[in-house]
């Protein structure tokens, strides 16, 4: 595998292309958590004149939707007005002909701009073959290429997507695991991100404003990471070979949760875990998605089925969801996040419901869809198109509830108005 930053930070070097513009402007509509997450950047105007297309000022429609209807022939429950469709399945050749098959226990995902089309990239959580595989899309929705763009990893859980284009897919396995930054084109080779620590890798999001990187932890006792690079590349993003990786810690001053950051003195756990070097640092339960927009970053933790949202600017924490105070509680086992131009929050579910379940700033809490009939998987993977009109997600073990299965879908409908 390669080991040398050549390959992908020329990815990120030069002009500002019209292409890398688009991916720029619009991760908005990319994940992974990661999420593999639908990851945003820069601040919600740039991103509404991003959406806008120079079209009108696309405004969200996620709150206004009817009830869900009876499943569709691919067992997906969508409000009026939205349909699915499969793309890939696990095993099973997504070309007709091709010998590339798709990958088992599909998780994160993110969409990346690509010319006049766009790429779904998916990370594999198989412990035997793991790594990250790509579906390419035309101008008209239609698949023209899968590939793999990472392999010999293992427990490929989440990630996050960078503002250059690349895809950071995290290794959730033991206090070892790994961050791989990838290329969705399938051209350069992955390369290992040391610095960005080793431990029980969930996932990771950028910051625009501050080019810091966050990153969560799944265990039940994990914790919240902030890494810090020791300087920019050439095109004025985190250059990823070194940095400082540090460990939050929750104090609660006059009723106001704020985070004090403590750099970590082992970030690769040779001598310690990450998470049991910093006495002071506060765990949280089952780190799950997380996600940025603007100044905010929104993360999951399924262990007390919580979404938080951390303010960058403010270094302050609150809960944003909660089903032991919701008016609405119907989220539940929740798991990985995104976020659309508007800012609202999809939250995918880990079993429970089989849900994805939008959440807004006024608090409103209801589901986008639902896949019935596979009660032991998982929603996983949810990430938008460059244009915001179509929706990719994955069941993580499909039909049958076994690892050795995964079904990818996309859904089209009007995600938003243009005024």
């Amino acid at each position: 595998m390669n080991t040398t930053d050549q390959p992908l930070q020329k990815l990120a070097a030069g002009a500002l292309t019209r292409r890398r513009f688009i991916a720029r402007n619009f991760q908005y509509f990319s994940a992974m958590v990661a999420t593999p997450y639908l990851v945003g950047y820069g601040d919600s105007s740039s991103a509404e004149a991003a959406m806008s297309g120079g079209c009108g000022l696309k405004v969200s429609n996620l709150t206004n939707l009817g009830p869900l209807l009876a499943p569709d022939e691919n067992g997906v429950r969508l409000p009026a007005g939205f349909t699915s469709r499969v793309v890939a399945r696990y095993a099973e050749s997504v070309i007709p002909g091709s010998a590339f098959v798709w990958h088992g226990s599909p998780d994160g995902g993110a969409c990346f701009a690509d010319g006049d089309g766009w790429i779904y990239v998916s990370n594999a959580e198989l412990f035997d073959g793991g790594g990250a595989s790509a579906l390419r899309f035309d101008a008209a929705g239609n698949i023209v290429d899968a590939y793999s763009i990472l392999t010999g990893t293992v427990g490929n859980c989440a990630g996050g997507a960078t503002p250059w284009g690349t895809w950071l897919s995290c290794e959730e396995i033991g206090d070892g695991g790994r961050v791989f930054e990838c290329d969705p084109r399938g051209i350069q080779s992955a390369i290992e991100r040391p610095a960005l620590g080793r431990f029980n890798h969930e996932a990771v999001a950028y910051h625009q404003g501050t080019h810091t990187l966050y990153l969560t932890e799944d265990r039940s006792d994990g914790r919240l990471y902030r890494f810090t690079p020791n300087a920019l590349t050439a095109a004025g993003f985190a250059d990823l070979s070194a940095g400082t990786l540090a460990v939050a810690q929750v104090i609660v001053e006059q009723g106001v949760n704020r985070v004090v950051w403590h750099d970590l003195p082992d970030p690769l756990g040779l001598t310690l875990p990450t998470r049991r070097q910093i006495s002071a640092s506060t765990p949280f339960k089952g780190g799950e998605g997380i996600v940025a927009f603007g100044d905010r970053i929104a993360f999951t933790t399924k262990g007390d089925n919580r979404v938080w949202t951390y303010t960058v600017a403010t270094q302050t924490i609150a809960i944003t969801y909660d089903p032991a105070s919701s008016a609405n509680p119907i989220l539940s086992v929740v798991d990985n996040i995104t976020v659309n131009f508007a800012g609202e929050y999809l939250v995918a579910e880990d079993s429970g419901d089989m849900q994805l379940v939008v959440l807004s700033a006024a608090g409103v809490v209801l589901p986008l869809l639902q896949i019935v009939g596979q009660d032991q998987s998982e929603i996983t993977g949810p990430a938008f198109s460059p244009n915001g009109t179509r929706l990719y997600f994955s069941s993580q073990y499909g039909t049958t509830g076994s690892m050795l299965d995964g079904i990818t879908y996309e859904v089209t409908g009007p995600f938003f108005s243009i005024l």
